[in-house]
């Protein structure tokens, strides 16, 4: 009550307010960022003038993918984005406004909804407590799906509790379990209502839907599908990968959902009425070389490669399809051509050898950068760190004073008193200045 006395502001205050506080929250947006692709469609109708567009029901967004159509009897100035609270069963909850006006009546016959089914009404925008009470109710979805995963697990259901959402009251909790087979939940219904002191409600979902609803990106680089613009799941056959010459490997062809991948259909019309136009693949090709099997077929651009082995690629010609059918013709009216390419043209046009210029598929090729830029620079030091230190043979006395130290040295120890003599001689010629021609040194050296 201290609250709500001390903060009366205009209208537009308020608005204004609100509307900060639903910026700042963005709880229903993927990723906290932009609307999630096609769940949120674009208002053509907002723009006719004349109020013949109007209407007061209103489309709202809770947690993921789950919608509700609600009736405006309040006649609220509502926009999309606007935060509201929604009549719920028992209490209310929060949601997102994605659309108003009379294109939610249409939205309301896609979903296949009843035309006499109950529609509940919006109370009013989401204050501020509603918003607190709200985001705790949220912050206890992550803890509540670990507990009742554990739960489960130790009443042996054989199920899969994938995710757990409040009501904007907290009042209520949807468990969205996956499962297999029919399961009997009753007990775990009152564990979990004993544990949480909420109302639960189970929700079977399938796991392209789990998928869905967690969110993620997948190895084309970009968000699920299920999770930014699919609202309906089609069943997706290995047919489908056949025809566009996909090779049937599991890992490559499930998505993480451990199911086939929806993107599977999305081509797959384009390809089967590409292959209706080209010749059969179970037809051989006979020539005067010799018989002709089918390897493999380029189906946009309608060349196909025949081999004269049946199991390997062995003389791969490639040729048209125009080609094929007219050899095919030949066949059947006994006559067989001399080779499968016609005569004046080539098998293809000739393939340009792959030249690496950059060096950018070598996988070492910054191992080798680097120990090249290391020799080259321990030889340059080197080079440049001994370059000094190698001294100039002295002019003179200084050579011929060297000499009888080698003498010496090389003789060894026989005579001692002569070694001495030539080392004192050594440290003379060193601290004296050098004459221009030291006879001296010279006759005491000899």
């Amino acid at each position: 009550m201290d609250t709500e006395q001390n903060k009366k502001p205009d209208e537009a205050d308020v608005a204004g307010s609100q509307a900060t506080e639903a910026g700042d929250v963005q709880p229903y947006r993927y990723g906290g960022a932009e609307p999630r692709g096609k769940l949120h469609c674009y208002n053509w109708l907002a723009d006719i003038p004349g109020g013949r567009a109007d209407s007061d029901l209103v489309e709202v967004q809770f947690k993921n993918t789950r919608k509700g159509y609600y009736r405006n009897s309040t006649n609220l100035e509502l926009a999309v984005g606007d935060i509201v609270a929604v009549e719920a069963q028992p209490g209310h909850d929060i949601g997102q406004v994605t659309l108003t006006g009379q294109l939610v009546a249409r939205q309301m016959k896609k979903a296949n909804l009843r035309p006499d089914v109950e529609i509940k009404r919006v109370f009013r925008k989401a204050k501020p407590a509603d918003l607190e009470k709200f985001e705790r109710a949220r912050a206890r979805e992550t803890d509540t799906m670990i507990q009742s995963r554990k739960i489960a697990e130790s009443l042996g259901l054989n199920m899969k509790i994938g995710d757990v959402e409040y009501q904007g009251d907290g009042n209520k909790a949807i468990f969205y379990y996956i499962s297999d087979e029919r399961v009997d939940f009753r007990k775990l219904i009152k564990i979990l209502a004993e544990t949480f002191k909420v109302r639960i409600e189970m929700k079977q979902i399938g796991a392209r839907q789990e998928a869905g609803r967690i969110g993620g990106i997948g190895p084309c680089g970009r968000p699920l599908c299920c999770s930014s613009w699919m609202t309906n799941f089609v069943t997706v056959a290995t047919s489908a990968a056949r025809h566009q010459d996909l090779s049937l490997n599991p890992q490559k062809l499930a998505g993480q959902c451990a199911k086939l991948k929806c993107c599977l259909n999305f081509e797959v019309d384009a390809y089967v009425e590409s292959i209706k136009r080209l010749p059969p693949r179970d037809v051989t090709l006979e020539t005067a070389d010799g018989t002709f099997y089918h390897f493999k077929t380029d189906i946009f651009k309608r060349e196909i490669t025949y081999s004269t082995d049946k199991q390997i690629p062995s003389n791969l010609v490639t040729i048209s399809a125009d080609r094929v059918f007219e050899v095919i013709a030949m066949n059947k009216a006994g006559e067989k051509p001399l080779s499968l390419v016609p005569e004046g043209r080539d098998s293809g046009k000739p393939k340009k050898e792959f030249v690496d210029l950059v060096g950018q598929d070598s996988v070492t090729r910054f191992d080798k950068a680097k120990k090249k830029k290391r020799k080259s620079g321990k030889s340059n030091q080197n080079k440049q760190n001994e370059g000094p230190k190698v001294r100039q043979p002295e002019q003179g006395a200084s050579q011929n004073a060297n000499k009888p130290n080698r003498n010496n040295s090389d003789r060894g120890p026989r005579n001692q008193q002569q070694g001495r003599q030539a080392g004192q001689n050594q440290q003379r010629n060193r601290q004296r200045p050098r004459p221009p021609k030291p006879q001296s040194s010279s006759n005491g050296d000899k």
